[in-house]
C-alpha cells in the first residue's frame, strides 16, 4: 500500500468566497491506495463540505484514466467540516487525483490491522422540546447514537506505521460561526493522529452515519445563533426558522461574541483531540493480527427512491406540506479488502441505518460512510424510526419517509455478497 496527503486551498491569486475571510489552519486530501498484487483501491478524505456527484465522477473518471483505478474501487469521503467553502469543490480535482497519484508511487508491502473501540463526542440532535411543544435541534442524549469508532491500520513490514483510516458520526459542525477555512473536528483529529505516530504516517477521517449526530459540547454555536436572531430581528428580519449559512449578522467586534468565536476553536480543538487520543489506543491496544494478503473487490449500484416535494416552507417545529415527485437516486457502494467491508453511499444517513446495516452484515468487519463519491440532491436520510419527526434534516429530505431505510441496508447486503 501508499499513503500521500497534499494541501488544497483557494487556486493561487483567489480569495476565498464569501463570507470567508480567512483561514484558521491548512486544509488537505489524503489517500490510500492498497494493492493485493492483481487489483487496486483508493481511500480518499478531503477536508470540504461535500463534493457534487459531477465533481466526483469527474474526480473517478481521471483516477481511473491515470491511475488504473476504477470508480467501484475508489472511496472518495467528505469529512464534512462546514468551515470549508462549497466553492472549493471543483478545484480539488487535481489534488485529490494529484494523491491518489502519490499513493500510487509510495507503494510499499504493508500489512492491514483492524481495531474497534468508542467515542463519546457525539449526541443525538433530533430533540422533541416538551417546553414548547415542537421538534427542534438540541441535545438529546437518550436519542439514538453510534459511539462506535473503527480503525484499519496500514503498517510496514517491519510494524512501521504508514496509514490509519479511522470512521466515526459526528458532524463536524463546531467552528461554522468563524467564517475562516477551518478542517474542524475531523482535522484537528487527524494532524494529532499524524503528529503521535510519525511525520509520514497519514491519518484519513471518514464520517460514518451522522445525519443526526452533533458534536455534544455545541453552547458556543447555540449562543451564537441566539444573537444572530436578534440582530437580524432588530432590523426586522426574522431568521429563526430560516437560518443562513456562517456567521452573518455577529459583530465581532462585541466582545462576548469574540469569547464564543474563540469558545469554538477549543471546542473543536478538545474534542478532536479526545477523537484522536482513542484512535490512536485501538492503534496501540486494540487492533486484531495483521493481515499480509488482502483480496481487494468492488461494486457500486444507482437506487431509486420515492421522492416528495415540498410545497411549504419552514426549517422545523411543524408538520411539512408535500407532494408525490420524482424517484431520487443514491449512490451505494461496497469495497471489501478481505474480510472488511467498507460501504458507502452518497448521502447524509440517520445513525440506525449503520447500526442496522452492521447488525445484519455477515462480514467480519461492517463500515458505512456516509457522503462518499458524492452529494445526493436528496438531502437527509432518516431511518424509518424517525420518519415522522418534524426536525429540519426530515423535513428537508426529499424521500418519502420510511422508504429508505430498508431498501439502502438491502443493496449494501446484495453488494457485500457480491463482493465475497
Amino acid at each position: 500500500m501508499g499513503a500521500a496527503k497534499v494541501p488544497v486551498g483557494p487556486p493561487a491569486g483567489q480569495e476565498l468566497p464569501p463570507p470567508f475571510a480567512g483561514v484558521d489552519a491548512p486544509i488537505f486530501v489524503r489517500a490510500v491506495v492498497v494493492d493485493d498484487g492483481t487489483s487496486r483501491a483508493a481511500l480518499v478524505s478531503a477536508d470540504i463540505l461535500g463534493l457534487t456527484g459531477d465533481v466526483a465522477a469527474m474526480i473517478a473518471d481521471r483516477v481511473a484514466t491515470d491511475h488504473g483505478i476504477p470508480a467501484e474501487r475508489l472511496v472518495l469521503a467528505a469529512t464534512h467540516t462546514h468551515s470549508v467553502p462549497r466553492e472549493l469543490g471543483p478545484g480539488l480535482v487535481d489534488p485529490i487525483v494529484d494523491a491518489v497519484g502519490r499513493a500510487v508511487a509510495a507503494l510499499v508491502p504493508a500489512t492491514l490491522a483492524v481495531g474497534l473501540g468508542e467515542c463519546h463526542i457525539n449526541v443525538n440532535r433530533t430533540l422533541f422540546d416538551t417546553g414548547i411543544g415542537q421538534w427542534r435541534e438540541g441535545r438529546k442524549d437518550q436519542g439514538p447514537s453510534d459511539k462506535s469508532l473503527a480503525v484499519l491500520v496500514f503498517r510496514a513490514l517491519d510494524g512501521a506505521p504508514l496509514a490509519v483510516w479511522y470512521q466515526y458520526a459526528v458532524h463536524a459542525v463546531v467552528t461554522g460561526l468563524r467564517d475562516h477555512l477551518n478542517p474542524d473536528i475531523p482535522g484537528v483529529a487527524c494532524a494529532h493522529v499524524e503528529a503521535a505516530l510519525g511525520p509520514d504516517v497519514v491519518a484519513l477521517f471518514s464520517m460514518g452515519c451522522a445525519g443526526d449526530q452533533n458534536p455534544i459540547v455545541y453552547r458556543h454555536t447555540v449562543e451564537l445563533r441566539a444573537r444572530r436572531v436578534a440582530e437580524h430581528a432588530a432590523r426586522g428580519i426574522d431568521i429563526a426558522n430560516d437560518m443562513p449559512p456562517g456567521g452573518a449578522g455577529l459583530d465581532r467586534d462585541d466582545p462576548v461574541v469574540a469569547r464564543l468565536l474563540a469558545g469554538q476553536q477549543q471546542v473543536a480543538d478538545a474534542l478532536g483531540l479526545v477523537l484522536a487520543e482513542e484512535v490512536l489506543s485501538i492503534v496501540a491496544e486494540r487492533c486484531d493480527r495483521p493481515r499480509t494478503a488482502v483480496g481487494i473487490a468492488g461494486a457500486q449500484r444507482v437506487v431509486e427512491l420515492p421522492g416528495r416535494r415540498r410545497t411549504d416552507a419552514g426549517r422545523a417545529g411543524r408538520p411539512g406540506e408535500y407532494v408525490d415527485a420524482e424517484p431520487q437516486p443514491l449512490l451505494v457502494g461496497v469495497l471489501r479488502l478481505g474480510d472488511v467491508v467498507l460501504g458507502s453511499v452518497d448521502a447524509e444517513l440517520f445513525t440506525e441505518i449503520g447500526q442496522r446495516f452492521r447488525r445484519e452484515s455477515p462480514a467480519r468487519y461492517s463500515l458505512l460512510s456516509t457522503l462518499t463519491n458524492g452529494w445526493a440532491t436528496t438531502g437527509y436520510v432518516a431511518s424509518d424510526t424517525a420518519g415522522g419527526f418534524h426536525t429540519f434534516e426530515v423535513l428537508a429530505s426529499r424521500l418519502q419517509p420510511g422508504r429508505a431505510e430498508g431498501a439502502i441496508v438491502r443493496t449494501l447486503l446484495d453488494l457485500a455478497r457480491q463482493t465475497a
